[in-house]
């Protein structure tokens, strides 16, 4: 599953530097496939939707940061655990419910973003 930030979040921004996807935004602000990867030109997401890697995206949230879930491998392949929740000081990055991906899924959406 992926994780997602709460309306409670504080936007201390500490949670961005954290994520080895680029998967987390500020509220308000676009984002990319290759924001932080090595996606490029034109791909073929895991969904099988063709695009540009470069193409603009609108944002998640307008006022608190965001995580675009798919981009969020929950640090699978990284680290042992979600580095933004890690770090988060009012606990607002928690599971998605609405997003539920096995071990599995999150290597390959990590392979895919990371060639």
């Amino acid at each position: 599953m992926a994780i997602m930030i709460t309306d409670e979040c504080i936007n201390c921004g500490a949670c961005e530097p954290e994520c080895p996807n680029n998967a987390i935004y500020e509220g308000g602000m676009e984002w990319s496939y290759a924001d932080g990867t090595t996606l490029k030109g034109m791909i073929q997401t895991l969904d099988g939707e063709e695009m540009d890697a470069e193409k603009e995206h609108e944002p998640g949230d307008m006022d608190v940061y965001y995580i675009v879930t798919d981009k969020c491998t929950e640090c699978v392949g990284f680290h042992d655990e979600p580095q933004c929740a890690a770090v988060c000081p009012v606990d607002c990055c928690v599971d998605d419910p609405d997003y539920r991906e096995s071990d599995d899924e999150l290597l390959a959406k990590k392979d895919f973003m990371h060639l």
